[in-house]
């Protein structure tokens, strides 16, 4: 009997820690501090391209315990400037508006969930992005630095992030790529703090009484940009 309880214990903190570990957001948390200076000037002899919306995007992830939600948020334009085969400048606009939840299908809460990030419904309008007071997000490049030898990134690109009118620098780690006319640049998952930005919904950080009925602070973000030459 004895074994048979400890067993029965076993699965449960293992079943518990699978879980816990299953419904984390991917990727490593990216560096944040205060906004940072941005190139003010254009770079002599570099190449401008434009960001192609239809290929470019931001796949995002957020969790609470035993739930993980996942979607994309759409990049309305931006430009970027190369010079030296490397990004000296450069921003894109996020149109919050577009955030889509791609975990739920149409009558199983996927328009509720929509809904209240977006903060649509009026008594929620300010729990997380209430998209009609700020229906954009901005990331204006300051740095883009060549990436540590052996790594799978290429570069790490600094910038600022704003964000229901705050504005915090990130520093992450993507692959930058030029070929011909195109220039991609793919950040692979990281996570930012949501909180940083006011969005504190939920968070056990801000509230200490939420006991399992909260939202993870860390929302894991994955971006994709594709631009062509101007």
């Amino acid at each position: 009997m004895k074994t048979a309880i400890k067993f029965s214990l076993f699965l449960m903190v293992f079943g518990l820690t699978f879980t816990s570990c299953k419904n984390k957001t991917a990727g490593e948390k990216a560096a944040t501090g205060a906004a940072v200076k941005t190139p003010a000037t254009t770079v002599a002899d570099a190449t401008t391209y434009i960001v192609d919306p239809a290929k470019s995007q931001i796949i995002w992830s957020g969790a609470k315990p035993g739930k993980t939600h996942s979607g994309t948020i759409k990049i309305a334009k931006g430009t970027l400037s190369a010079a030296n085969n490397n990004i000296v400048k450069g921003m894109f606009m996020i149109d919050m508006t577009s955030l889509e939840v791609t975990d739920l299908q149409k009558g199983s809460g996927k328009e509720q969930l929509e809904a209240h990030l977006k903060g649509t419904v009026e008594e929620k309008r300010n729990d997380f992005f209430n998209v009609k007071e700020f229906p954009d997000a901005t990331f204006e490049i300051a740095s883009v630095t060549p990436a540590a030898a052996g790594g799978d990134a290429t570069h790490n690109i600094t910038g600022n992030l704003t964000m229901k009118g705050k504005t915090k620098s990130i520093t992450f780690p993507a692959s930058v790529m030029m070929a011909g006319d195109k220039l991609s640049a793919v950040a692979p998952a990281f996570k930012i703090d949501r909180t940083e930005w006011g969005i504190e919904f939920m968070s056990k950080s801000i509230l200490d009484d939420l006991k399992d009925g909260f939202i993870e602070d860390e929302v894991s973000l994955t971006i994709n940009l594709e631009a062509k030459k101007s």
